[in-house]
Protein backbone atom coordinates (compact mmCIF):
# COMPACT_ATOMS: atom_id res chain seq x y z
CA UNK A 1 0.00 0.00 0.00
CA UNK A 2 1.31 3.31 -1.04
CA UNK A 3 -1.17 5.63 -0.64
CA UNK A 4 0.11 7.05 -4.47
CA UNK A 5 -3.48 8.65 -5.29
CA UNK A 6 -4.82 9.58 -1.63
CA UNK A 7 -1.55 11.23 -0.71
CA UNK A 8 -2.20 13.92 -3.87
CA UNK A 9 -5.62 14.29 -2.50
CA UNK A 10 -5.29 13.66 1.47
CA UNK A 11 -5.63 17.33 2.49
CA UNK A 12 -8.86 17.66 0.41
CA UNK A 13 -10.57 15.07 2.13
CA UNK A 14 -9.51 16.00 5.51
CA UNK A 15 -10.26 20.26 5.30
CA UNK A 16 -12.46 19.52 8.63
CA UNK A 17 -9.85 18.14 10.61
CA UNK A 18 -8.29 21.16 12.61
CA UNK A 19 -4.88 20.57 13.33
CA UNK A 20 -4.31 23.47 14.92
CA UNK A 21 -6.19 22.30 17.66
CA UNK A 22 -5.54 18.66 17.55
CA UNK A 23 -1.67 19.69 17.92
CA UNK A 24 -2.04 22.60 20.78
CA UNK A 25 -4.19 19.30 23.03
CA UNK A 26 -1.30 17.22 22.62
CA UNK A 27 1.03 19.67 23.35
CA UNK A 28 -0.95 20.64 26.29
CA UNK A 29 -0.09 16.96 27.10
CA UNK A 30 2.88 17.41 26.84
CA UNK A 31 3.31 20.11 28.96
CA UNK A 32 1.38 18.82 31.74
CA UNK A 33 4.58 15.39 31.77
CA UNK A 34 7.24 18.35 31.43
CA UNK A 35 7.82 18.70 27.91
CA UNK A 36 7.82 21.64 26.30
CA UNK A 37 10.66 21.60 23.37
CA UNK A 38 13.22 19.35 22.20
CA UNK A 39 13.30 16.41 20.00
CA UNK A 40 9.76 15.27 19.50
CA UNK A 41 9.15 12.43 16.82
CA UNK A 42 6.01 12.52 14.88
CA UNK A 43 5.22 9.04 13.80
CA UNK A 44 2.90 7.91 10.95
CA UNK A 45 3.26 11.54 9.87
CA UNK A 46 1.39 11.93 6.92
CA UNK A 47 1.67 14.76 5.10
CA UNK A 48 3.18 16.73 7.93
CA UNK A 49 0.37 18.92 8.71
CA UNK A 50 0.94 17.99 12.78
CA UNK A 51 4.58 17.91 11.76
CA UNK A 52 4.31 22.19 10.67
CA UNK A 53 2.12 22.81 13.84
CA UNK A 54 4.78 21.03 16.53
CA UNK A 55 7.38 22.97 14.61
CA UNK A 56 5.52 25.77 14.91
CA UNK A 57 5.51 25.32 18.79
CA UNK A 58 9.44 25.22 19.44
CA UNK A 59 9.49 21.24 19.22
CA UNK A 60 12.94 19.82 16.68
CA UNK A 61 10.70 17.19 15.01
CA UNK A 62 11.92 14.31 13.45
CA UNK A 63 8.70 13.06 11.11
CA UNK A 64 8.27 9.13 9.34
CA UNK A 65 6.06 8.26 7.33
CA UNK A 66 5.95 4.26 5.54
CA UNK A 67 4.81 6.18 2.51
CA UNK A 68 7.22 8.11 -0.14
CA UNK A 69 4.09 9.59 -1.80
CA UNK A 70 2.97 11.22 1.63
CA UNK A 71 6.49 12.03 2.36
CA UNK A 72 6.99 14.03 -0.45
CA UNK A 73 3.54 16.45 0.07
CA UNK A 74 4.82 16.53 3.93
CA UNK A 75 8.17 17.77 2.78
CA UNK A 76 6.98 20.33 0.73
CA UNK A 77 4.24 22.13 3.28
CA UNK A 78 7.29 21.91 5.94
CA UNK A 79 9.31 23.75 3.19
CA UNK A 80 6.42 26.50 1.85
CA UNK A 81 6.49 27.21 5.81
CA UNK A 82 10.06 27.78 6.15
CA UNK A 83 10.36 24.50 9.04
CA UNK A 84 13.23 22.17 8.86
CA UNK A 85 11.95 18.90 9.59
CA UNK A 86 13.73 15.92 9.45
CA UNK A 87 11.65 13.56 7.14
CA UNK A 88 12.29 9.33 6.93
CA UNK A 89 10.79 6.85 5.02
CA UNK A 90 9.71 3.96 7.61
CA UNK A 91 7.31 2.12 9.01
CA UNK A 92 6.03 2.33 12.25
CA UNK A 93 7.36 -0.99 13.83
CA UNK A 94 10.59 -0.69 12.30
CA UNK A 95 11.82 3.00 13.52
CA UNK A 96 15.34 3.48 13.36
CA UNK A 97 16.10 6.37 14.49
CA UNK A 98 19.87 8.20 15.30
CA UNK A 99 19.23 8.54 18.93
CA UNK A 100 16.48 9.32 21.23
CA UNK A 101 13.73 12.08 21.10
CA UNK A 102 11.83 12.89 24.49
CA UNK A 103 8.48 12.90 23.10
CA UNK A 104 6.66 10.47 20.29
CA UNK A 105 3.19 11.69 18.84
CA UNK A 106 0.93 8.80 16.58
CA UNK A 107 -2.25 10.76 15.75
CA UNK A 108 -5.42 10.23 13.44
CA UNK A 109 -5.92 6.59 13.95
CA UNK A 110 -2.10 5.97 12.84
CA UNK A 111 -1.85 2.72 15.13
CA UNK A 112 -5.12 1.34 13.29
CA UNK A 113 -3.52 0.45 10.37
CA UNK A 114 -0.81 -1.56 11.58
CA UNK A 115 -1.93 -5.23 10.71
CA UNK A 116 -1.78 -7.26 13.18
CA UNK A 117 -1.43 -7.24 17.13
CA UNK A 118 2.00 -8.93 16.94
CA UNK A 119 3.04 -5.55 14.73
CA UNK A 120 1.36 -3.76 17.71
CA UNK A 121 4.20 -4.90 20.13
CA UNK A 122 6.86 -4.41 17.62
CA UNK A 123 5.91 -0.98 17.40
CA UNK A 124 6.44 -0.52 21.67
CA UNK A 125 9.09 -2.84 21.26
CA UNK A 126 10.91 -0.88 18.93
CA UNK A 127 10.29 2.38 20.09
CA UNK A 128 11.42 1.86 23.51
CA UNK A 129 15.24 2.08 21.81
CA UNK A 130 14.62 5.51 20.79
CA UNK A 131 12.77 7.50 23.48
CA UNK A 132 14.41 9.08 26.80
CA UNK A 133 13.81 7.25 29.95
CA UNK A 134 10.75 9.68 31.28
CA UNK A 135 9.90 10.61 27.80
CA UNK A 136 6.43 10.32 26.71
CA UNK A 137 4.39 9.17 23.77
CA UNK A 138 0.72 10.56 23.10
CA UNK A 139 -1.32 8.59 20.38
CA UNK A 140 -4.88 7.87 19.74
CA UNK A 141 -6.75 5.03 18.30
CA UNK A 142 -10.28 4.50 16.97
CA UNK A 143 -12.39 2.41 19.18
CA UNK A 144 -13.98 -1.05 18.69
CA UNK A 145 -17.17 1.20 19.12
CA UNK A 146 -16.09 3.06 16.09
CA UNK A 147 -15.27 0.86 14.05
CA UNK A 148 -18.53 -1.55 14.72
CA UNK A 149 -21.06 1.42 14.69
CA UNK A 150 -19.76 4.41 12.86
CA UNK A 151 -17.65 2.74 9.77
CA UNK A 152 -18.80 -0.60 9.60
CA UNK A 153 -20.23 -1.92 6.92
CA UNK A 154 -21.26 1.88 6.20
CA UNK A 155 -20.67 4.21 2.26
CA UNK A 156 -19.04 7.49 2.76
CA UNK A 157 -18.83 10.26 -0.09
CA UNK A 158 -17.15 13.21 -0.50
CA UNK A 159 -17.66 15.68 -3.10
CA UNK A 160 -14.77 19.03 -3.17
CA UNK A 161 -14.23 20.98 -5.65
CA UNK A 162 -11.57 19.14 -7.41
CA UNK A 163 -12.11 15.52 -6.28
CA UNK A 164 -14.82 12.96 -5.97
CA UNK A 165 -14.48 9.83 -3.54
CA UNK A 166 -16.50 7.24 -2.62
CA UNK A 167 -15.49 5.70 0.80
CA UNK A 168 -16.49 1.85 1.29
CA UNK A 169 -16.05 0.02 4.49
CA UNK A 170 -16.54 -4.08 4.77
CA UNK A 171 -16.57 -4.70 8.69
CA UNK A 172 -14.79 -8.31 8.84
CA UNK A 173 -15.77 -11.44 11.34
CA UNK A 174 -13.70 -10.73 13.84
CA UNK A 175 -15.31 -7.44 13.79
CA UNK A 176 -12.24 -5.84 14.50
CA UNK A 177 -11.28 -5.22 11.21
CA UNK A 178 -12.30 -2.91 8.31
CA UNK A 179 -11.29 -3.18 5.10
CA UNK A 180 -11.87 0.45 3.06
CA UNK A 181 -12.31 1.03 -0.46
CA UNK A 182 -11.68 4.32 -2.20
CA UNK A 183 -12.33 5.40 -5.36
CA UNK A 184 -11.11 9.01 -6.03
CA UNK A 185 -12.11 10.83 -9.29
CA UNK A 186 -9.63 13.45 -9.73
CA UNK A 187 -10.41 16.45 -11.43
CA UNK A 188 -8.09 17.09 -14.41
CA UNK A 189 -8.80 20.10 -16.34
CA UNK A 190 -12.39 19.34 -17.87
CA UNK A 191 -11.97 15.39 -17.23
CA UNK A 192 -11.78 13.19 -13.85
CA UNK A 193 -8.95 10.23 -13.36
CA UNK A 194 -10.14 7.37 -11.43
CA UNK A 195 -7.70 6.05 -9.34
CA UNK A 196 -8.29 3.64 -5.79
CA UNK A 197 -6.70 2.08 -3.01
CA UNK A 198 -7.70 -0.49 -0.53
CA UNK A 199 -6.48 -0.83 2.99
CA UNK A 200 -7.72 -2.01 6.29
CA UNK A 201 -7.88 -0.65 10.07
CA UNK A 202 -7.77 -2.86 12.85
CA UNK A 203 -9.40 -2.10 16.44
CA UNK A 204 -7.34 -3.32 19.52
CA UNK A 205 -8.87 -3.77 22.96
CA UNK A 206 -7.78 -1.29 25.79
CA UNK A 207 -6.11 -4.86 27.35
CA UNK A 208 -4.02 -5.51 23.83
CA UNK A 209 -2.77 -1.81 23.99
CA UNK A 210 -2.14 -1.59 27.64
CA UNK A 211 -0.22 -5.22 27.52
CA UNK A 212 2.18 -3.71 24.39
CA UNK A 213 2.89 -0.97 25.35
CA UNK A 214 3.74 -2.41 29.11
CA UNK A 215 5.87 -5.07 27.41
CA UNK A 216 7.17 -2.66 25.23
CA UNK A 217 8.92 -0.81 28.48
CA UNK A 218 6.12 2.01 28.70
CA UNK A 219 3.38 2.74 31.39
CA UNK A 220 -0.07 3.58 30.56
CA UNK A 221 -0.10 7.36 32.30
CA UNK A 222 -3.43 8.35 31.30
CA UNK A 223 -6.39 7.61 29.19
CA UNK A 224 -8.53 10.53 27.30
CA UNK A 225 -11.62 10.83 25.13
CA UNK A 226 -10.78 12.70 22.26
CA UNK A 227 -10.02 16.31 22.49
CA UNK A 228 -10.82 16.20 26.32
CA UNK A 229 -9.15 15.05 29.56
CA UNK A 230 -12.33 12.98 30.03
CA UNK A 231 -12.30 9.04 30.24
CA UNK A 232 -13.59 7.32 27.55
CA UNK A 233 -16.80 5.85 27.50
CA UNK A 234 -18.57 2.97 25.94
CA UNK A 235 -19.57 5.05 22.37
CA UNK A 236 -15.99 7.09 22.28
CA UNK A 237 -14.92 6.63 18.91
CA UNK A 238 -11.50 7.83 19.51
CA UNK A 239 -8.84 7.35 22.55
CA UNK A 240 -5.80 9.14 23.47
CA UNK A 241 -3.28 7.40 25.23
CA UNK A 242 -0.38 9.10 27.47
CA UNK A 243 2.44 6.56 27.96
CA UNK A 244 6.00 7.32 29.83
CA UNK A 245 9.62 5.15 28.78
CA UNK A 246 10.03 3.64 32.09
CA UNK A 247 13.56 4.00 33.47
CA UNK A 248 16.44 1.56 33.19
CA UNK A 249 17.37 0.33 36.07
Amino acid sequence: MSYSSFAAVYDSLTFNVDYEKRAQYITEILKQNNITDGLLLDLACGTGSLSVEFAKRGYEVIATDASQDMLMEAQNKAFSEGHGIMFLCQKMEETDLYGTVGAVVCSLDSINHLSSYDDLKKTFATLKNFVDDGGVMVFDVNTLYKHQKILANNTFVYDEKDVYCVWQNRLFDDKKTVGINLDFFIKDGKNYQRFNENFKELAFTDDEITSAVEGGGFKVLNRYADLTFDLPKEDTERVYYVIRREYNG
